[in-house]
């Protein structure tokens, strides 16, 4: 019985998150209002760092690209707390880590390779991420 208990705790907490299907179709993701307020806070840091990574690469400046992407790498990721973390479906948090991960990569690969163009790509692939995460999913308060 603990087992079983333990199996659908685990498979709560790691692999559905808190979700119910929203009226469009998306996934609507349950969070407290100051859960969703750090979440949304973190896509903003995203933009930001889209924003000053094409500035940079306007001006050929492979360090600011660099800085901008090193932003919002993985390391921000242990800022999210892990009571969010379990209300976050699984392919969300993949979704969501591969995004980080995909910033350190542009950010290294601006520092060694100086190519606008390989940027401008990873920085296209990226994109193409946060489009799909935002038609699968929308942040839903709950509670005051």
């Amino acid at each position: 019985a603990c087992a079983a208990v333990s199996a659908i705790l685990a498979y709560k907490f790691i692999v559905a998150g808190s979700t119910e299907k929203s009226p469009d179709g998306r996934t609507a993701i349950l969070l407290e209002p100051a859960e969703r307020s750090l979440v949304l806070a973190e896509m903003r840091g995203f933009v930001e760092a889209v924003r000053d990574i094409t500035g940079a690469l306007a001006k050929d400046d492979a360090a600011g690209v660099a800085a901008a992407a090193g932003r919002v790498g993985m390391h921000s990721t242990h800022e999210v707390p892990a009571t969010i973390l379990g209300k976050l479906p699984l392919e969300f948090k993949t979704l969501g880590f591969s995004v980080h991960d995909a910033f350190d990569r542009l950010g290294l690969d601006a520092k060694d390779l100086r190519d606008p163009k390989h940027s401008l790509e990873q920085l296209s692939a990226i994109l193409g991420r946060c489009a799909g995460c935002h038609a699968a999913y929308q942040l839903k308060a709950t509670g005051p």
